[in-house]
């Protein structure tokens, strides 16, 4: 039987990833005797993605504003934060001032780990890397990991790789690419190099060289796909008890074309969001200049398309060459009404049980019902939604600061994302009998 006790949700945060997160809170409100405030700096936005529902209260909020976020936080009983990355701490922060669990897509940072003593002492519950990558690769890797695991199996090597695509009934453009999510963090992904595993050796990748000769991986009914290194994979290695693995490796998908190209964009610096521009009679044409000792002719109509070589004068609000390449993104890779994206992810574990020598693909593809509710945003909001269910619910009673490969979280959560239509096909390659 249900309590009919009212449990308030606070969500920071209206942008294209919560989409679906919204959805899925509303849905269950009602059931669950919810009410959700969703704040965010524009009022119109939260107002349009949360409707008409009586379960919901829109708040126009500056982040920023801290007597405001303080009586939020306050009032909740659990705080889901889609915000930027780099203002995380600060909703962490308030959290462990007034006790209050916390749920978010976003990577553990170094300055969140300095706070795990404290989410310990005060009985606390901070989940991160519950979206999509991270998050659900890390609960259907563990899955995995620990299916193998039972039955005596021993790893040799861990690749997981996930893409962001569009949909091939909406690739329409060279780049075979649209923003589904944070257009920032297309622009400077890969910016902290990469540091993974491979045949026992560690590999130091740095940025300038991260998207450079890109190798390739097909995926079961999704096609072929370039990848590159993702961020530190290293770090992942103990918390999944993986330390006898020769090879570890997490990466990113892109299209072949477009991994190709990308890496002249950033030996070029066009990514650079640290040097200020004087922007004022700068055309896109002169901004571009560094490039054109990189490209081949034969490549330069994928920079073309994107406006590099325009005449016309570089955004006036741009301060970096990161905001510059930004807005020709929003303006030229924009999800127009209809599209529909894809999200693609690949588990390959290779692995010994006795003698016999195996490997298991498990592959996931989702696609976006539309711009709106894209396959992105199911994929990271989901995950968040059932996890705050499970929370509320008190069907996961864990403290400190936690990523979601622990059974107690990633089974049900799996199990509902599987009724959802969210699941993966696996493929079992016996290599003694080839």
């Amino acid at each position: 039987m249900l309590s009919l006790l009212m449990q308030r949700i606070l969500l920071f945060g209206a942008g294209k990833s919560a989409t679906c997160l919204i959805d899925y809170l509303i849905a269950e409100s009602p059931i669950y005797n919810w009410e959700i405030t969703i704040a965010d700096a524009d009022l119109k936005l939260v107002q349009s993605k949360a409707g008409h529902s009586p379960n919901v209260k829109a708040m126009a909020l500056n982040v920023e504003n801290i007597e405001e976020r303080i009586i939020l936080i306050q009032n909740a009983d659990l705080i889901i934060s889609l915000l930027p990355a780099p203002l995380h701490f600060i909703i962490a922060r308030d959290c462990i001032e007034l006790g209050k669990n916390l749920l978010t897509a976003s990577y553990i940072d170094e300055v969140t780990k300095k706070l795990q003593d404290s989410i310990k002492a005060k009985g606390l519950f901070f989940l991160y890397e519950m979206g999509l990558d991270p998050g659900i690769d890390h609960m259907s890797a563990m899955q995995l990991i620990d299916s193998i695991k039972k039955k005596s199996g021993r790893i040799i090597s861990f690749k997981s790789h996930t893409g962001g695509l569009i949909s091939p009934e909406s690739d329409n453009n060279p780049w075979h690419y649209k923003i589904s999510w944070n257009p920032r963090n297309i622009v400077r992904a890969g910016a902290a190099g990469a540091l993974y595993k491979e045949n026992s050796q560690i590999k130091n990748i740095p940025y300038e060289k991260l998207f450079e000769d890109c190798k390739e991986v097909f995926v079961k009914n999704a096609g072929r796909f370039s990848y590159y290194p993702n961020r530190d994979s290293l770090s992942y290695i103990s918390l999944y008890k993986l330390e006898e693995a020769k090879t570890f490796i997490r990466t990113t998908l892109r299209h072949p074309d477009f991994c190709k190209n990308w890496k002249y964009i950033v030996k070029a610096g066009l990514t650079d969001d640290k040097k200020n521009l004087q922007t004022e009679g700068l055309s896109l044409k002169k901004w571009s200049t560094p490039i054109l000792g990189l490209i081949r002719n034969d490549d330069r109509f994928m920079f073309d398309y994107l406006g590099f070589f325009d005449e016309t004068p570089t955004p006036a609000a741009a301060k970096t060459s990161a905001d510059i390449l930004q807005t020709l993104l929003e303006q030229k890779l924009k999800m127009s009404a209809g599209d529909k994206d894809m999200i693609v992810m690949l588990h390959e574990i290779q692995y010994e049980i006795g003698k016999s020598a195996q490997e298991i693909r498990s592959s996931l593809l989702v696609k976006g019902d539309d711009h709106i509710r894209t396959a992105m945003a199911k994929t990271v909001g989901l995950p968040l939604g059932i996890a705050a269910k499970l929370i509320l619910q008190d069907k996961i009673r864990l403290t400190g600061l936690h990523i979601p490969i622990l059974p107690e979280i990633y089974e049900p959560v799996m199990m509902e994302l599987e009724e959802r239509n969210i699941r993966f096909n696996e493929e079992v390659i016996d290599f003694s009998k080839a």
